[in-house]
């Protein structure tokens, strides 16, 4: 298993709390996720992924980036690997252009998700993960509506689900704009901070694998897709395009 962490803010934001300090944050959880960490951070034009294959709680690399990171968007993960050794290819987020990607549980049935992937999509793949070909099934689907995002997304989600027992593929997607979640398998939980009513405070919204802190996280359903804009509104999308 792995843990998931999303942050969509109004404005930039520093995010040490939730990935260094809190009770329950991804450094903290690394220690039971040991096997490599990754931060993609979304500057105004693009991403910038940060990896290594060490444990978080025992990198100083990344306790000097969350230490210095503000950004309105970002995808962290810490990995307990399941499929695909300990490496940089595998370790997640993964990034195509425009989009990030990290993918919590274990997909059963790879065969069937690499046979309703585009050729080109495939070919991107550069590790050995489950999870990568699980990115290349979706972004497949987001090909196929001509770059439509949130149709591409809710076809592939509906797609899982109709597979039957395909395994656990909680995951988080961004295309830079927002951030979709999606439920099946693994927990997930989204939680609001200052709403945009409270106009001397930044408005943010979270979504993690787990409660990090004492506040009031709200469980994404089960088969649940969840999109998470910047406005930090938070809509469970229909499961049809």
């Amino acid at each position: 298993m792995c843990r998931m962490f999303g942050l969509v803010a109004s404005r930039p934001v520093q995010v040490r709390e939730l990935l260094r300090d809190a009770p329950r944050s991804l450094r903290t959880l690394s220690n039971e996720h040991r096997d490599g960490w990754g931060v993609a951070l979304r500057t105004p034009d693009d991403w910038i992924v940060h990896r290594s294959t060490e444990c978080a709680a025992k990198c100083a690399r990344y306790d000097e980036l969350v230490d210095q990171v503000a950004t309105r968007l970002l995808v962290a993960h810490v990995r307990q690997k399941t499929v695909g050794e300990t490496s940089l290819a595998n370790t997640h987020p993964f990034r195509r252009g425009a989009f990030v990607f990290a993918h919590n549980g274990t997909v059963r049935d790879v065969p069937a998700l690499v046979a309703r992937s585009s050729a080109a999509r495939l070919a991107q793949i550069e590790g050995s993960t489950d999870s990568e070909r699980l990115f290349a099934f979706i972004l497949t689907r987001v090909d196929d509506t001509g770059g439509d995002v949130a149709r591409g997304v809710i076809a592939a989600v509906a797609e899982l689900h109709a597979l039957g027992d395909l395994g656990s593929a909680t995951f988080l997607l961004s295309c830079g704009e927002r951030l979709y979640a999606h439920r099946l398998g693994r927990s997930l939980f989204t939680l609001v901070r200052h709403a945009a009513v409270e106009t001397r405070r930044t408005a943010a919204a979270i979504v993690a694998s787990e409660r990090l802190t004492d506040e009031a996280w709200v469980e994404i359903p089960e088969r649940a897709l969840v999109s998470i804009d910047v406005a930090s509104e938070t809509v469970v999308l229909p499961l049809a395009a």
